[in-house]
């Protein structure tokens, strides 16, 4: 939980930066800790010990390539939606219904673009990180899709200014 709240705070600095804000919003930045401590690193531990216990911690080709199938049919797209409401509803405060109109419009591509950047993650996490290892692995990468998802959101949100 701790690593995933200092990755996500290093992931929200650096998108800060790269999108030209030169003081450090520290409200957003806290906010995004807390999704990382609260939900991205508890999720990630318990995601990689509930696939282990089903896959009874194989690491054959085949039982890879199943727990990635798994990982990207059912946490992946749960957790691109709930990055997406958190960013729009609690970091940036938007109405509903406009949060609700961005999900719909970039939700698609979002998910389309996380299914041909991460079963490649998947692949190397399952099949060459213990356990143990395998959380800190998926968030330092998430660190960067996290930067991909705050510079894309905030893309957009300066087309629609």
């Amino acid at each position: 939980a701790i690593t995933a709240g200092v990755l996500s705070a290093i992931s929200d600095i650096s998108a800060q930066k790269l999108t030209g804000i030169q003081k450090i919003q520290l409200r957003r930045l806290l906010l995004k800790v807390i999704f990382g401590v609260a939900y991205l690193g508890p999720f990630g531990h318990y995601l990689h010990l509930v696939l282990d216990k089903i896959f009874k911690g194989k690491k054959d080709t085949s039982t890879v390539a199943k727990k990635v199938v798994l990982e990207q049919i059912s946490s992946s797209p749960w957790n691109n939606l709930l990055f997406m409401l958190y960013l729009g509803l609690v970091v940036e405060g938007q109405p509903w219904a406009q949060v609700k109109s961005n999900i719909k419009k970039n939700y698609p591509s979002v998910q389309l673009t996380a299914w041909t950047f991460w079963p490649a993650v998947g692949w190397i996490n399952h099949l060459y990180m213990p356990l143990q290892f395998r959380v800190i692995f998926h968030s330092a990468v998430a660190m960067c899709w996290g930067i991909f998802l705050n510079l894309r959101a905030r893309t957009m949100a300066l087309n629609k200014a």
